[in-house]
C-alpha cells in the first residue's frame, strides 16, 4: 500500500500529464479521416503595396482534402468570375494581379476563408485588406532620406508643415508593408530666417569608420543641415576615387562602390559647403573578404611510385585558415603515411602505392565565411586503353579543317602518338597539330591526306592503339545550271543539269518546277535544285563544365543541297563589351559538338553560324550563358618603359591587359623600381591605371623597372627587368673652339672642343649645328637665309666633321649646340666662313623654236644659282638621224649674250643640242634638248604651192602659215570667177583614214563655227605633235598682254580634262602627254567668257621612231629612175617630131597668166590649161561638142621645162594630167591624152 506520500506524488504527476494534454495539440494521422484545420493564414489587419500583386493566405489540412471558398464583406466572393483572382491549386491562397489592369484599391474590403470537408468547415480569421495609399516625399538637394529610413531636412520651409508623415516598411518576401504612427511636423515661421553654416545631420561628428566585406556594395553617406542647402562633395584622401565603379546617389549625399575590393578601402572624406563656410567628415573605410580560391584542389590520378601534389591556397581578410580532412576526417586524427608530407596549404605524396586512394577535402575559413573543396587521389595501376570507338571511318569534303579523335586513358599518363599509314616518325607540326586529349588536327584536308591513321599510347605498362580511316572527297557542285528558255507550244524543250561530285558517291538530281517537285508532265518552268545557305543550327546545349572549357553540342539545320564545310561559334560576353559578337573558333562540317577553350571569369554565351559554298547562315539562337571562374592573370603587361617628362620625375607607363586577358576581377599591377646597380631595396606600387610617376629623383638616373598583373584569384608572372631614366635638362656647357678648315665650294670641315658628357643632363644625343647661307659673293644675288641643322654624333676627345651641300660662292654663319633627347645646350661661338667659286647650274630654261624652213632661234636665260661669276655659255651640237650621231661642234657665247639663230645646211636635219654657262671654274650642269622633228614637218603658203605648179602664179591673197605632219600631199587647183577654196588631204602612218589629220589647220574664215566675242576672235591653233609634248600657237587679236588664256586639252580614252593657264604670248609646250594618244585641244580667253578657238583633235607619236633617210630607199631610186628615162624618151620624140618638120606649137606659159577660166579643184590642187590644150591632136577624133582640138603640148607640159618642182623626196609635185571629158559616150574613143606614153603615140 502506498503511503499518504506516495499519493501526493500520484497526484503531482497526473496533473502534469494532464496539463500536457491540454498544451499539445493532438497530432493526427494523415491517413485518418479528419475534418479541416487552417495551418496557415493572412494577419487580421493586412496592408499591402499597390506596386504588388495582392496575395491572400488560407492553407489547410484534412482527410478527405477539403475545399475552399471566401466571403467578401460577407458575401459569397465568386472568384471564377473575376479574371484578375485565381486560387492556388491545393490551397485556399488567392492571388489578385494587376499586370493587364485594375486598382487594388477596388479589392479593399474584409475577407474571410472557408475550408469544408465531409467531417466539417473550418473558418479563418476576417483578413481586413487595406491599400497602403502613400504619397512619396519628393526628395531633393534639401529634403532626403537616410540609409536608415530617417526623413532628413537640411532647412525646413513653411509648406513642410503637415501631419501625417508615415514611414512604411515594405518586406519584399512577405509583399507586406509595416506602417508606423503618422508624424507631425509644425514650423514656426519668422519675417527673416538667419543664415547658417553647414553641420552634419549624419553621420555626426568629424570622422566615422565602416567595414564592408569584399564583393560587396559599399554605400556612405553624408547628409547636412545649413541655410542655404550646402553642397556634398566626396574625395579619397592618397588617391582618386574608382571612376569606373563609384556612382553618385540623393544629389551626392550617397556614395556608393560597386564590387569593393582591397585597394577602395581607405579614409574617404565628405564636404559639405555653402557660401558661409565648410565642413568635413572622414569616414574610414575596411575591406575584409570572406575566403576565395587562388588554387583550388582538383582530382589526382597517379600511379604506383609516383609523385604528386594537392594544392589548396586561398584568400580573405583576416587571412584564412586551411584545414585539411581525409574522408571527412581531420588528417591529423589519420593514421601515418610515409608517402604523404604536409606543407601548409600543400600535400606532397611521393611513392605512393596501391591502396592510398582517398578523398581529401580542403576548408579555408575566417570570420566571415568559409570554402570547402574535394579533390580524390586515386593509385591506379592500368595499362593504357583506348575509350573511342575502334576503326572510325571519317569522311570529310576536301579543303576543310578536320579532327581526329583518340580518347585514352592510363596510369601512368600514357605519351600518345600518331602515325599516317604506319610509317613516319609522328605527325606533329605544319598542317598537323596534336592535342593533349588525343585529338589530331589537319588543317586542311587535302587527296594526299587520305589513309589510314594510327593512335598510339605508351607507358611503361604497355602500349594501345587504334585506327581512324580518313577520306578526303571532292565538293558537291553544279558545274552548268538550266537556262531560261521560251518555246512554242507542243514543241520539245532541254534543259541541263550538269553536277560534279565525288566519284565514290552516289548523286541524286532532283528536279522542282515552281518550287515543287516535278514529275511527269507539261513544264512551263523548270529549274535545277540550286545550292543556297544553310539554314542556322538550332538547340544549342552546353555541357561538360571545366575551369577553362565547355562542351557546346548543337543541331545542324537544312544545308540547301551544299554541304556546310564549316561551323563558326562566337561568343558574347556582358561584362567588358556587352553586345558585340566575336569569333571564337570555326570547327569542320562534319561536328556538331565541339569542346571550347574559354578565358577565366568570362560571363560567355554562345551562337552558331554555318558556312557552306554559298555563304553563311544567319546566326544561331544564343546558348545559355556559362560563367568561367576565375584565376590569376596569364599574361604580362606590355610595353613597359620609364622615361622623365620633368627632370625630376620618371613616368612608368605599360599597355594594359585586354579585357579577356583580366581572368578576374580588382585588375591591379604592382610596379617595382630600384636604381641600376645600387643594391638597394625594390620600391614598389600597386595601382589600377597604365602609368605610374616617380617623384623628386635626381636628374637621368638609370633605374631597373618591372611589373605583374595581379587581381582577386593571385599574381600572374613577373616582367623581365627594364632599364627607365628619370628626366634629362638643360644641357649646362656649350662645345668651344669651334672652327672651319679645308673649306671648297660645296663642303667644309668643321672643329670643336667636346663637352662633359656629365653637362649633358640627359642621353647624349648629338652635337647640334646650326648654320645658315648668309648671303652671295655674286653682286646683287638674293639668298634664303633659312637656318638648317645637321647632327654629329661623337664622342672622341678632338670631334670633327664635314658639313657638305653648301651652295658655291657664298658667305655661311654657325654656331653649335649640344643636345639630349629633351633639350639642347647653350651656344656654341659663331663662325663666318666663306665658300669657293664653283661651276654653275643649268640655264633657267632652253627654248628652241623654228623661225623659217632653214634657220632655229635658241633662247635661253640665265642659271638660277650661278655659283660664281658667269664668264659665258657654250653651246654644243650635232646632228642626229636614229642611233646614228653628227660630228660635235661649239659654240661660245659672252655672259649678257641668251639667243643664237643657227641656220640649217638641210631643212630636214635634226639637231641635239648641249647648253652650259660657264665661270673661271669651268663648265656648269647642261641642259640638254632636240631640235623639232622636222622631217614629218611642212610649211604651206599659197605662194609656195603656185611657184611649185607655175612660174607665174595668180596674185590670190596669202593664207596664214600651216604647219602640219604629211608623209602624201596631193595638190590640185581649179579656179572659178566667184570662189576659192583649199582643201588638204593627209594621210599619216598611224591614221586609217585621211579624214583628219594629226594636226588640223583651220584657217580664218567667215564660216566658222567658232564663239566670237565682238572685236576678239582666236584663230589659227595649231599643234605640233611629239612622243609625250606638243608645241601649240595660235592667232588672236587681243592686245597684248591684256588677256590670259587658258589651254584645254581631253584624252580621248578616258575623257579626262586638264587646264594649263598660260600667261605668253604663243607658242606654248603642253607636256607629260602619253605617247601614241589621241587629244582633242581647245584655247579661249581667261577674261572675256565665250572667245574660244576651234577644237582641235591630233595623235602624239609613238614613245620612239627611227628618222628613215628616204635617199636611201630602193623604191625612191627606181622612181627617180623611171621618171628619168620618161623624160629621155619624150626629148626623142621631140627631135624626131622636127626633124619631120611637123609644126609643134609651143606656149611659153613664163609669160602667160592663168586663163580666167583656170581654177582650183575642190582638192585644193591646180589643173591648168589653155585654149590650144582643147585642140585636138592631129589623128585625134573629135570632141562631143563637135569642136576638133590642134595638140598644142609643149615640152614645158611634160616636165623638160625648167619649172618642174620637185618635192623634198624627189618626187614631182606637178603630175601630167589633162582634163578628161567625163561624159563619154559609147564608141567615142577618149578625146586626150591622159598619160605622157599616150601622148607619144598621139605625135607618132
Amino acid at each position: 500500500m502506498l503511503g499518504q506520500g506516495g499519493h501526493v506524488a500520484l497526484a503531482l504527476v497526473s496533473l502534469v500529464i494532464l496539463l500536457w494534454h491540454e498544451a499539445a495539440p493532438i497530432e493526427v494521422p494523415q491517413d485518418l479521416k479528419q475534418p479541416p484545420t487552417i495551418v496557415k493564414q493572412s494577419v487580421k489587419d493586412y496592408i499591402v503595396d499597390p506596386r504588388d500583386n495582392i496575395i491572400i493566405e488560407c492553407e489547410a489540412k484534412g482527410n478527405p482534402t477539403p475545399t475552399f471558398s471566401w466571403l467578401r464583406n460577407g458575401k459569397f466572393f465568386n472568384i471564377g468570375k473575376d479574371p484578375r483572382v485565381t486560387m492556388r491549386k491545393h490551397s485556399g491562397t488567392l492571388e489578385i494581379g494587376f499586370r493587364n489592369g485594375g486598382r487594388p484599391e477596388d479589392y479593399e474590403g474584409e475577407y474571410q476563408c472557408f475550408v469544408s470537408n465531409d467531417h466539417g468547415v473550418a473558418l479563418s480569421n476576417k483578413i481586413l485588406l487595406r491599400v497602403s495609399i502613400m504619397m512619396p516625399i519628393r526628395q531633393d538637394k534639401r529634403v532626403s532620406m537616410g540609409l536608415n529610413g530617417d526623413l532628413y531636412f537640411s532647412n525646413v520651409l513653411a509648406q513642410d508643415a503637415q501631419t501625417d508623415y508615415s514611414c512604411n516598411a515594405r518586406f519584399l518576401f512577405t509583399h507586406t508593408i509595416q506602417q508606423k504612427n503618422p508624424f507631425t511636423l509644425k514650423v514656426q515661421t519668422s519675417r527673416k530666417v538667419a543664415e547658417s553654416t553647414p553641420t552634419f545631420l549624419s553621420p555626426t561628428g568629424s570622422e566615422s569608420s565602416k567595414m564592408v566585406l569584399r564583393d560587396k556594395q559599399l554605400l556612405l553617406e553624408c547628409i547636412a543641415a545649413g541655410l542655404p542647402t550646402p553642397a556634398i562633395k566626396w574625395f579619397k584622401k592618397g588617391g582618386d576615387l574608382p571612376a569606373r565603379k563609384v556612382k553618385f546617389e540623393n544629389y551626392n549625399k550617397t556614395l556608393k562602390i560597386l564590387n569593393v575590393s582591397e585597394e577602395d578601402a581607405g579614409e574617404y572624406v565628405c564636404m559639405a559647403n555653402n557660401h558661409l563656410g565648410s565642413i568635413r567628415h572622414s569616414i574610414f573605410v575596411q575591406v575584409k573578404a570572406a575566403p576565395y580560391w587562388l588554387d583550388k584542389p582538383t582530382n589526382l590520378v597517379l600511379a604506383p611510385d609516383e609523385n604528386g601534389r594537392l594544392v589548396c591556397r586561398a584568400n580573405g581578410n583576416p587571412k584564412p585558415t586551411i584545414q585539411w580532412l581525409i574522408d571527412g576526417q581531420p588528417i591529423n586524427n589519420s593514421l601515418p603515411n610515409l608517402s604523404r608530407q604536409m606543407m601548409g596549404d600543400t600535400i606532397i605524396f611521393r611513392s605512393v602505392q596501391m591502396g592510398s586512394s582517398a578523398v581529401y577535402q580542403c576548408n579555408a575559413s575566417n570570420q566571415h565565411g568559409y570554402l570547402l573543396a574535394n579533390a580524390f587521389v586515386s593509385v591506379l595501376d592500368m595499362p593504357p586503353r583506348m575509350l573511342g570507338p575502334k576503326n572510325q571511318l571519317i569522311k570529310v569534303i576536301e579543303n576543310n579543317r578536320t579532327f581526329l579523335d583518340c580518347p585514352f586513358f592510363g596510369s601512368p599518363l600514357p605519351d600518345l602518338r600518331w602515325f599516317m599509314n604506319g610509317q613516319g616518325s609522328g605527325l606533329d607540326g605544319g598542317q598537323y597539330r596534336v592535342y593533349i586529349n588525343g585529338s589530331l588536327e589537319i588543317n586542311r584536308a587535302r587527296k594526299e591526306d587520305e589513309g589510314t591513321y594510327t593512335c598510339v599510347a605508351n607507358s611503361i605498362m604497355g602500349t594501345a592503339e587504334n585506327q581512324v580511316r580518313l577520306e578526303v572527297k571532292e565538293p558537291t557542285r553544279i558545274v552548268r545550271a538550266p537556262e531560261h528558255q521560251s518555246a512554242i507550244r507542243g514543241s520539245v524543250v532541254r534543259f541541263d543539269c550538269k553536277v560534279k561530285s565525288d566519284p565514290s558517291l552516289p548523286i541524286t538530281v532532283a528536279w522542282m518546277k515552281d518550287d515543287k517537285p516535278l514529275y511527269l508532265g507539261w513544264s512551263q518552268a523548270i529549274a535545277c535544285l540550286s545550292a543556297d545557305r544553310p539554314d542556322p543550327p538550332m538547340d544549342l546545349d552546353l555541357s561538360d563544365p571545366a575551369a577553362r572549357s565547355v562542351r557546346l553540342t548543337w543541331i545542324p539545320g537544312n544545308d540547301h543541297r551544299s554541304p556546310v564545310t564549316q561551323f563558326l561559334v562566337q561568343f558574347e560576353e556582358d561584362r567588358w563589351d556587352p553586345g558585340r559578337w566575336q569569333n571564337l573558333s570555326t570547327y569542320p562540317g562534319d561536328l556538331n559538338s565541339v569542346i571550347l577553350q574559354l578565358a577565366p571569369f568570362v560571363n560567355y554565351q554562345f551562337r552558331v553560324i554555318a558556312i557552306n559554298a554559298v555563304g553563311q547562315s544567319q546566326p544561331s539562337r544564343p546558348s545559355p550563358r556559362y560563367k568561367t571562374s576565375g584565376a590569376a592573370p596569364d599574361a604580362i603587361p606590355r610595353g613597359l618603359r620609364g622615361w622623365g617628362s620633368k627632370k625630376d620625375n620618371m613616368e612608368i607607363t605599360w599597355e594594359p591587359l585586354l579585357d579577356l586577358e583580366r581572368n578576374g576581377p580588382n585588375l591591379h599591377y604592382s610596379v617595382w623600381w630600384r636604381r641600376k646597380d645600387s643594391g638597394e631595396e625594390w620600391s614598389n606600387v600597386t595601382t589600377v591605371g597604365s602609368k605610374h610617376i616617380v617623384q623628386n629623383l635626381e636628374t637621368y638616373v638609370p633605374y631597373e623597372i618591372k611589373i605583374q598583373a595581379r587581381n582577386e584569384f593571385g599574381s600572374g608572372p613577373e616582367s623581365n627587368v627594364v632599364t627607365g631614366y628619370s628626366g634629362e635638362d638643360i644641357p649646362t656647357d656649350p662645345p668651344t673652339e669651334l672652327r672651319v678648315s679645308k673649306v671648297d665650294s660645296t663642303k667644309a670641315n668643321i672643329h670643336w672642343k667636346p663637352v662633359d658628357l656629365n653637362s649633358v643632363q640627359g642621353e647624349f644625343k648629338e652635337y647640334r649645328l646650326y648654320y645658315w647661307r648668309e648671303s652671295s659673293l655674286v653682286p646683287g644675288l638674293v639668298v634664303s637665309k633659312e637656318i638648317n641643322n645637321k647632327g654629329f654624333y661623337s664622342t672622341v676627345a678632338e670631334p670633327s666633321g664635314i658639313l657638305s651641300d653648301l651652295v658655291p660662292y657664298s658667305r655661311y654663319k654657325m654656331f653649335m649646340v649640344v643636345a639630349n633627347n629633351d633639350y639642347e645646350g647653350p651656344p656654341s661661338n659663331t663662325v663666318d666662313f666663306s665658300t669657293k667659286e664653283g661651276v654653275p647650274d643649268a640655264p633657267r630654261f632652253f627654248k628652241i623654236a623654228r623661225r623659217s624652213f632653214d634657220t632655229i632661234h635658241l633662247e635661253w636665260d640665265k642659271p638660277l644659282e650661278p655659283n660664281g661669276i658667269l664668264i659665258g655659255y657654250q653651246l654644243k651640237y650635232q646632228t642626229v638621224n636614229g642611233s646614228r650621231v653628227g660630228r660635235p661642234q661649239l659654240e661660245t657665247f659672252f655672259p649678257n649674250v641668251t639667243e643664237f639663230n643657227l641656220r640649217l645646211p638641210d631643212r630636214s636635219t635634226r639637231y641635239k643640242f648641249y647648253l652650259s654657262a660657264l665661270t673661271q671654274v669651268g663648265t656648269g650642269e647642261v641642259f640638254a634638248e632636240e631640235s623639232p622633228h622636222f622631217a614629218n614637218e611642212v610649211e604651206l603658203t599659197v605662194a609656195s604651192v603656185a611657184s611649185a605648179l607655175t612660174p607665174t602664179p595668180p596674185p590670190i591673197a596669202p593664207l596664214p602659215p600651216t604647219t602640219i605632219a604629211p608623209t602624201t600631199i596631193n595638190i590640185s587647183t581649179t579656179t572659178t570667177p566667184t570662189t576659192t577654196t583649199t582643201t588638204t588631204t593627209t594621210t599619216t602612218e598611224a591614221a586609217t583614214t585621211t579624214t583628219t589629220p594629226p594636226v588640223l589647220v583651220p584657217t580664218k574664215r567667215i564660216d566658222q563655227n567658232v564663239l566670237v566675242a565682238p572685236g576678239q576672235e582666236i584663230w589659227d591653233l595649231t599643234v605640233e605633235p611629239n612622243s609625250n609634248y606638243a608645241n601649240v600657237s595660235w592667232r588672236h587679236d587681243f592686245p597684248p598682254g591684256s588677256s590670259e588664256f587658258v589651254l584645254e586639252y581631253i584624252l580621248d580614252s578616258d575623257k579626262m580634262v586638264k587646264i594649263e593657264k598660260v600667261t605668253q604670248e604663243p607658242p606654248f609646250t603642253v607636256r607629260d602627254l602619253i605617247a601614241g594618244a589621241k587629244y582633242h585641244l581647245r584655247v579661249y580667253s581667261q577674261e572675256i567668257n565665250g572667245v574660244s578657238s576651234k577644237s582641235v583633235t591630233f595623235k602624239t607619236k609613238a614613245a620612239y621612231m627611227d628618222q628613215v633617210d628616204i635617199a636611201t630607199q630602193g623604191w625612191f631610186i627606181g622612181l627617180m629612175c623611171a621618171i628619168a628615162l620618161i623624160i629621155l624618151i619624150l626629148l626623142i620624140v621631140c627631135f624626131i617630131k622636127r626633124s619631120r618638120g611637123g609644126k609643134y606649137p609651143v606656149r611659153d606659159k613664163k609669160d602667160l597668166p592663168l586663163d580666167p577660166v583656170d581654177q582650183k579643184d575642190q582638192d585644193g590642187s591646180f589643173d591648168y590649161h589653155s585654149d590650144e590644150d582643147n585642140k585636138p591632136l592631129q589623128g585625134s577624133q573629135i570632141s562631143l561638142d563637135g569642136n576638133v582640138k590642134e595638140s598644142d603640148d609643149s615640152l614645158v607640159d611634160y616636165g623638160e621645162g625648167g619649172d618642174g618642182q620637185f618635192n623634198e623626196d624627189g618626187s614631182f609635185i606637178g603630175q601630167y594630167t589633162v582634163k578628161k571629158d567625163k561624159d563619154e559616150t559609147e564608141g567615142n574613143e577618149s578625146s586626150e591624152a591622159t598619160s605622157p606614153v599616150n601622148a607619144i603615140y598621139s605625135l607618132a
